[in-house]
């Protein structure tokens, strides 16, 4: 991984932006470290005062469909009083089964002004990790969109939500007075909705900053997915860090977002960055490569919403005379590969990349408030890194039973102080919540939320990415990070994307590195030993991948993370149709494909690596 250096040079060259920057950044100030006890400041009041200063704005685009501040904030407050109607209250919680689409962050605002918390299902699931899922919250009703019906019936029996209407429908109609019929069993809440008053609902006891607002899942890509509570301060947090001190967003702003409003870089990033600055989301339902640019040209975006391989598909597409044909000059999101950084800000003409740190559960965060390359900035958090076992989320302890910091430079395990400030809100389960607090770390009674994440300090308080615990294995006695493994490849022009792991080998210590590809220009023309010479040339030989596995797409969840553990499984097998499968046999200089007799050869023990 690239490991550029933050000096005083850049922090000098970076101060023309943040003083342009600076009122935008002192009312950010203010809600970035709010106190607890400041109950106006919900998500509700949030929508409330966009109303009252941008009512005739749009709140939400899409596609041909605008809807204003104060329309957003008269929908959410029928929403709020049919929910109240039917019995719900604070506390109680709904889970929304929606696909990116205006109604889903009205619900969300609605409910969230009655305190009623919102679990975000994430709309590929299915089955057995469905209901469990909506089991994790015990949801007094369902609001389902009609294009995820299909799947909620599917689980109706194993699911028993506490209410005589628990099943809310929402018409696929692509507007907002068309109901649709709901089928047998559901209610039309659409419908029911558009009778109530557009009215504040009056409450005895209304919800606060530190109540839940939504529940975010784990992608679930290692077993069965966790519900992490999400407060309306996180909403608030993001509304003050990133949307007025990283984005310095406006009323003028809209912000194009393609992830999965189920997922927090979209529902608390996205979205809290649009609040802060009575701008405009533009939402499309599932991202689409082909059809990015023009959809930023439509809405006139001026910024958009990333995860990393989203970059990385629109780098793929054919060079155009158009790239620069476009209003978006910002982006906010999260793993941006050194490897396509530059490339991807001098190809599409972007000027601030607002790159963060965070995950749903966490009560860490950074973000790149001086607009560094390939960091992902500073955080004002307490937090440390510290020495940690190799390929575990484990820090080492020494013989006192206390964490030892990494030495200035070098890669630590990443732990974020747990205090009244700076509160861990975990998982609804106690357990898996427990499991992810470090106690007594450097004094007695002292707690550490411990992120997984390994990290490095580039200068000045600037941290960068390094691997996510996990994702490190050892082979011939040397630890590979699969994360560098992977900006190599990335470097090599052969390959659109690739994923490396550690496979098993029977008979061998630690486990060798594999890497499944898709290669460019559709593979018609792809040459394994031009990808061996290439990794040879630029990594050790240990941390050269012994399997390639070429495929023409790699599988990924909604939130375009790869789903390691299925790849993993599979290993150097050739089970899989439509896929050719190379080995670095020992004794050769290349890359040989593999056979039926050659990989039982391997599975035998007969060939020793």
């Amino acid at each position: 991984m690239s490991q550029d250096n933050v000096s005083a040079r850049d922090l000098v060259r970076s101060l023309p932006g943040v003083l342009r920057r600076l009122p935008s950044i002192a009312k950010g100030l203010y809600y970035y470290s709010v106190k607890d006890d400041d109950a106006d400041l919900t998500l509700g009041r949030l929508v409330e005062q966009n109303a009252e200063k941008h009512g005739q704005r749009p709140a939400i685009l899409f596609n041909d469909l605008s809807v204003t501040w104060r329309e957003l904030n008269d929908w959410s407050n029928r929403i709020a009083q049919y929910l109240n109607d039917q019995g719900l209250q604070k506390g109680d919680a709904i889970a929304v089964l929606l696909e990116n689409r205006p109604e889903l962050l009205a619900v969300v605002a609605g409910a969230a002004k009655i305190g009623v918390a919102c679990a975000m299902l994430n709309t590929s699931q299915k089955g057995k990790v469905l209901a469990h899922s909506i089991n994790l919250i015990q949801p007094r009703m369902i609001v389902a969109g009609e294009e995820l019906v299909a799947p909620l019936k599917a689980i109706r029996k194993d699911i028993h939500p506490d209410h005589p209407q628990p099943f809310q429908f929402l018409a696929n109609t692509n507007t907002l007075n068309v109901f649709g019929e709901a089928p047998a069993g559901f209610t039309n809440m659409a419908e029911h909705v558009s009778a109530r008053s557009s009215s504040p609902v009056h409450l005895n006891d209304p919800p606060t900053m530190g109540d839940t607002a939504v529940y975010l899942y784990t992608s679930g890509t290692t077993g069965l997915p966790k519900a992490a509570p999400g407060s309306h301060k996180k909403f608030v947090r993001a509304y003050g860090g990133f949307g007025l001190m990283s984005l310095a967003m406006g009323p003028e702003d809209v912000l194009y977002c393609t992830l999965p409003l189920y997922h927090g870089t979209a529902l608390l990033v996205c979205w809290g960055s649009v609040l802060a600055g009575g701008s405009a989301i533009a939402l499309r339902r599932k991202f689409s490569a082909s059809a990015f640019w023009d959809d930023v040209r439509h809405y006139h975006a001026t910024t958009f919403g990333y995860v990393g391989e989203l970059c990385r598909y629109l780098l793929n597409q054919p060079p155009s005379d158009q790239d620069r044909n476009h209003s978006l000059t910002k982006m906010i999101g999260n793993g941006l590969r050194p490897s396509i950084w530059r490339e991807f800000k001098e190809r599409f003409g972007i000027e601030t990349v607002a790159e963060l740190y965070a995950s749903s559960e966490g009560n860490i965060g950074f973000s790149n408030f001086f607009n560094m390359d390939n960091t992902v900035g500073f955080s004002t958090a307490p937090y440390k890194l510290v020495k940690y076992h190799e390929g575990t989320r484990d820090p080492i302890r020494n013989e006192k039973g206390r964490l030892e910091e990494a030495k200035k430079g070098e890669p630590g395990l990443l732990i974020g102080e747990i205090n009244k400030k700076w509160a861990f809100e975990g998982y609804t389960q106690k357990e898996a919540t427990e499991k992810s607090i470090l106690r007594n770390a450097f004094k007695k009674g002292d707690a550490w939320f411990n992120t997984g994440d390994v990290l490095r300090e580039i200068g000045w308080r600037h941290l960068q990415f390094v691997d996510r615990m996990g994702d490190t294995f050892r082979w011939k006695g040397e630890n590979v990070s699969t994360t560098e493994v992977e900006n190599i490849i990335d470097g090599s022009g052969l390959v659109q994307e690739a994923i490396v792991y550690g496979v098993e080998i029977p008979g061998t210590n630690g486990k060798a590195g594999m890497v499944t590809l898709v290669p460019q220009n559709g593979g018609t023309d792809f040459d394994p030993n031009a990808l061996a010479r290439y990794l040879q040339d630029n990594l050790p030989p240990y941390a050269v991948p012994v399997f390639v596995r070429v495929t023409h797409e790699i599988e990924k969840t909604g939130t375009f993370k790869y789903r390691k553990v299925d790849i993993q499984k599979a290993g150097f097998t050739l089970e899989r149709p439509h896929e050719e499968v190379y080995a670095w046999l020992p004794g050769t200089a290349g890359y040989t494909r593999l056979t039926p007799d050659l990989a039982s050869q391997i599975e035998s023990g007969d060939l020793r690596f």
